[in-house]
């Protein structure tokens, strides 16, 4: 199951039942299917009515106060991408993944698409192709292994989660 301690995870999940859209959890239950796979978990595999199900990895990312910040964080480790893309052909057609950035942001005065509040928090879920991703992503730090988008990638990669389902 998601790992609900965690608010992103849990903000994620909410957004998913409030609009009854369904899903599993899959973390637990990946491990006792590929019990002899090193690949690190993702979160979710969320049924959309529109187009491919998607493998999700929940990126939780504070975003507060963003007048003073020049962007939003967009980092994963190379681990992340490299395992998502495994996950992506064991799971085959009929499945994309994509990372799932959830920002925890200021409570907006008007709620734009993307945003969703959830005990108390206000956050923003964005969505970007795992390949879409990868194509674009430069290296953040050798010592931490991760990457991440150049702002005018996420711009323009990044779109809302309800726009995937």
């Amino acid at each position: 199951m998601a790992d609900r301690t965690v608010h992103y995870e849990a903000a994620f999940e909410a957004f998913l039942r409030s609009r009854g859209i369904p899903y599993v959890a899959v973390d637990e239950a990946k491990k006792a299917l590929f019990a002899n796979a090193k690949l690190k978990s993702f979160d979710f595999v969320v049924y959309s009515k529109n187009g491919p199900n998607l493998l999700i990895d929940v990126k939780g990312r504070q975003c507060r106060d963003r007048a003073s910040r020049k962007g939003f964080e967009t980092w994963a480790t190379e681990r992340d991408v490299e395992d998502l893309m495994q996950w992506e052909q064991v799971f085959g057609d009929g499945f994309r993944a994509v990372l799932t950035f959830v920002y925890w942001i200021d409570a907006p005065l008007t709620p734009e698409p993307g945003m969703f509040e959830h005990r108390d928090r206000w956050y923003l879920l964005m969505g970007i192709d795992l390949a879409e991703y990868r194509n674009a992503m430069r290296r953040r730090s050798i010592k931490w292994e991760t990457v991440s988008l150049p702002a005018e990638d996420f711009r323009s990669l990044a779109r809302p989660l309800e726009s995937w389902l």
